[in-house]
């Protein structure tokens, strides 16, 4: 892999979110704060998700999980389709950059960009009452494959999309409802059966319950199998990825 490229892309990707820091890192945790305080001061005192769990605190590390996935995956998709309708992407595939090189800039950016989102919106919600994580390696895993999984997503909707609205339409009508049908703010054992069966077909529900279940060492399945998972799902994104920028589908055509 041709690592000035890689490093150089990179740079520019990381710098291009950071000179908006207000619209990219400062509005998603806001906006997950509001979240926080509405869920907080309206059910929080009515619900108990998991046992023993308060649902204040439930509540954080989903909205955090939420965040981080939704902003890895628009980093690197409205960075491609901006280059690609300001008509500066020819600049960034002439260079002799591989397509891993690419790939792994891209997704790096996102995760950059997820777990800052991720960090911001735990320190700002703390005083409801989260705890300190009980098992801060899965933790961890959870953040960076949830990230993974949807830079490598919102690489794939970059790359087929040619206009913003073919890009909103992917996040409105696919993005938001496997996110709001995740567990973000329930636990999937309050659904009934049939729905509880559906909720194991979205990969979402796996990365906000295993992330979860790393602060309250609680979850609705095994963090295993959630690993298992997100890791089988990001690997398929990597390769279908992989194969667009081998093939330049879209992109030099």
């Amino acid at each position: 892999m041709n690592m000035t490229g890689f490093s150089t892309l990179l740079r520019k990707e990381v710098m291009r979110f950071g000179k908006v820091w207000q619209q990219t890192l400062g509005a998603p945790v806001l906006t997950a704060l509001l979240y926080q305080l509405i869920f907080a001061q309206a059910i929080g005192k009515h619900v108990e998700a998991l046992p023993g769990v308060p649902y204040n605190a439930f509540l954080i590390p989903g909205l955090a999980m939420m965040s981080m996935m939704q902003n890895a995956f628009a980093n690197s998709s409205s960075s491609l389709i901006q280059s690609r309708i300001t008509g500066n992407l020819v600049f960034i595939l002439l260079p002799p950059i591989s397509n891993a090189a690419f790939f792994s800039a891209y997704i790096s950016a996102g995760i950059i960009r997820g777990l800052a989102v991720g960090l911001g919106i735990l320190v700002c919600t703390a005083w409801f009452g989260l705890p300190v994580p009980a098992h801060i390696g899965f933790v961890l895993a959870f953040a960076v494959l949830g990230c993974l999984f949807m830079a490598s997503f919102g690489l794939i909707a970059g790359i087929w999309a040619e206009k913003f609205d073919q890009l909103a339409a992917f996040q409105n009508f696919l993005i938001m409802p496997l996110t709001m049908l995740s567990g973000v703010f329930y636990s999937i054992h309050s659904l009934p059966a049939f729905w509880q069966g559906v909720s194991h077909f979205n990969p979402f529900f796996f990365m906000i319950d295993g992330f979860r279940y790393g602060f309250f060492g609680v979850s609705d399945v095994s963090p295993w199998t959630s690993i298992g998972v997100v890791l089988t799902c990001f690997i398929v994104l990597a390769v279908v990825t992989l194969q667009m920028l081998a093939r330049g589908y879209k992109l030099r055509a």
